[in-house]
């Protein structure tokens, strides 16, 4: 089957509003030689993506445009795109897209000029077991700044891995790219309900970090996961995220903020952090 997702949260009424339509795969089309996806009559292409969604209580229509001159940010090392493990992989196609158009959430038209933002693609066989994923697509006093991070546990049978963050992040027209096996093992990450910490450190460069956001700004959501089953995943993109920077050559340190404009998502098994599934 396919399904239709669409998301959009009001930081100024606290009022979100998350639609889901599942459809039949014979309703889908997947293009492998062009970049095309189209889910009863909703689509997404190079630049482009326009559809309608709707249940009960909600309705919402888009009609946008996007462009990104940023190269493709690869959140695992290159040579884990094609290994069995993990099951799940992730990048950013477009970084730092811009957005031109309009959306409609129930009656309320939402115009949208030069709104910058991201184009993301996640596929595999099976969802990680448990991660926090985050992405700011411009801070305050960098707004060409764009960061990726995850911390994630994955089940192999009976035993759990220990928690692995991986951290790219662009700045000053650099990439930091502190994502190997072995960095993401000795970085630190931990998170709960609804605050992430994480620390990544090489002989260049120390990235702290932290993302939250209060419980409100959350919305629940079931994934189906292929292999059978659900997780509940808690997603929000108006958390607050603070970094700091500590370049160890030059001797300097920097301070990245975004309040209010962060990704943050938990995926989780546990049916115990008080986020209503709204879709």
């Amino acid at each position: 089957m396919g399904e239709l997702w669409a998301i959009c949260f009001n930081g100024e009424t606290g009022h979100h509003i998350a639609v889901k339509k599942a459809v039949p795969l014979q309703q889908c089309i997947f293009r492998s030689s062009e970049f095309f996806v189209e889910i009863d009559g909703a689509y997404l292409k190079s630049g482009q993506l326009g559809g309608t969604i709707h249940d009960q209580h909600h309705h919402m229509t888009w009609n946008l445009s996007f462009h990104s001159d940023a190269q493709p940010l690869l959140l695992l090392p290159l040579s884990l795109y094609t290994t069995k493990l993990p099951a799940a992989k992730s990048l950013v196609a477009s970084p730092l897209a811009m957005y031109n158009g309009y959306l409609t959430v129930n009656d309320e038209r939402i115009d949208v000029t030069d709104w910058p933002g991201s184009q993301n693609h996640n596929w595999g066989t099976k969802h990680t077991d448990l991660y926090a994923w985050g992405q700011v697509a411009g801070f305050e006093s960098h707004p060409a700044s764009f960061l990726e991070v995850a911390t994630a546990r994955l089940k192999i049978g009976p035993i759990w891995t220990p928690a692995m963050t991986l951290l790219v992040l662009r700045h000053r027209d650099r990439e930091f790219a502190l994502n190997s096996l072995a960095q993401s093992i000795r970085a630190r990450g931990s998170f709960e309900y609804f605050l992430w910490k994480f620390r990544s450190e090489t002989p260049e460069i120390t990235i702290e970090g932290t993302i939250a956001a209060p419980r409100e700004a959350f919305v629940g959501l079931s994934y189906a996961n292929p292999p059978g089953g659900s997780k509940h995943c808690l997603n929000t993109k108006i958390a607050t995220c603070t970094l700091h920077l500590t370049h160890k050559r030059s001797r300097t340190e920097e301070t990245l903020t975004s309040p209010n404009k962060a990704a943050f998502e938990i995926l989780t098994d546990d049916r115990q952090h008080g986020i209503i599934i709204s879709a």
